[in-house]
């Protein structure tokens, strides 16, 4: 016999041995801790999701899933380690369009990664966002803003809470269907972005309908329409920009996925799958998204097909705004 011929015979038990206990390692799934990162600090839409989808996988799967704020780089952060962490189903990622997809379109030199560099376990939820104005303004509908802002070209501007974020690419997709010229103020997050909103020290603003809707209600700002293609059921009485007849394509919104580390075996994947399934039927945790303005997503979405339309249509926006590093 020849050598090669029986070392390759010599490791063939090894090579079965290995084998059976990734096999019996993927039967036993899952056997101890989860880990759900979230790439933002405790408080915020994505980590608020994050935590009600933890609690429930916990309760189905039958181990402690533990929610980690791994904040930083726009999400960045969170996702770079869940792209590269062991594909066991232990370490997983709560992630936002922001992180998945969006983050390596503006930034492709320092983010290493991108949304094909997952297996995505499924989608959770989707959030509108919603184009307001100061009260100072005095503009209080849609049709009132496109025909203010076009008279004065580079007069206003509008405020997101940070350069790259989907509130950002809502506001220049309502631009660029809009004809309008405007400038982008950036803010490092919500809170200043409320203030100078509230003081009127500037014109417009982009939120997520969850955090506008108390200022909202309050009378501190006012709404000027949603950025789905529908209205909300979470606020109903919000128009959608798209009833404008100028941004009857604008359709664009905030939405949360479930996400694990490339190469995840298949039985994983199938307990996740079913376990998250599971879990946006439970009428605790639909109240609960339904309640801060989520829609819960559909069951079974093809998330491969769902990322590459997305990530598309973003692309289209950054090109447009020539958003960069």
């Amino acid at each position: 016999m020849n050598k090669p011929l029986a070392l390759a015979l010599a490791t063939l038990p090894i090579l079965f041995v290995h084998l059976g206990l990734a096999h019996a390692q993927e039967a036993a799934y899952p056997n101890k801790p989860i880990t759900v990162l979230v790439g933002y600090p405790p408080g915020g839409s994505t980590d608020l999701t994050g935590r009600a989808v933890a609690d429930q996988l916990a309760k189905k799967l039958g181990v402690p899933v533990v929610v980690e704020n791994a904040s930083g780089a726009g999400g960045a952060i969170a996702a770079m380690r869940a792209s590269r962490a062991q594909p066991d189903g232990y370490t997983l990622l709560l992630g936002a369009n922001n992180e998945i997809a969006i983050n390596r379109l503006i930034a492709p030199a320092s983010v290493k990664y991108s949304y094909k560099d997952f297996t995505p376990v499924g989608l959770v939820a989707t959030t509108p966002m919603v184009l307001v104005a100061s009260a100072g303004t005095g503009v209080k509908t849609a049709e009132q803003f496109l025909s203010t802002v076009k008279s004065k070209p580079g007069r206003f501007s509008y405020g997101s809470s940070g350069v790259g974020t989907a509130l950002h690419l809502a506001g220049e997709m309502v631009k660029d269907q809009g004809g309008l010229f405007m400038t982008h103020i950036p803010y490092r997050g919500v809170s200043p972005l409320t203030i100078d909103l509230v003081g009127g020290a500037l014109d417009y603003g982009v939120f997520v309908l969850s955090s506008g809707l108390p200022h909202i209600r309050s009378g501190k700002v006012v709404a000027l329409g949603v950025t789905q293609k529908h209205r909300s059921p979470a606020a109903p009485d919000i128009p959608a920009l798209a009833e404008s007849p100028k941004l009857k394509n604008l359709d664009i919104d905030v939405w949360f996925a479930l996400m694990a580390p490339p190469k995840l075996p298949a039985p994983i994947l199938a307990r996740l799958r079913t376990a998250l399934n599971e879990t946006l039927q439970t009428p605790e945790f639909r109240k609960k998204l339904e309640e801060s303005g989520s829609a819960i997503a559909p069951l079974n979405v093809d998330m491969a097909s769902f990322l590459e339309t997305e990530t598309a249509k973003y692309q289209k926006i950054v090109d447009f705004a020539k958003i960069k590093e």
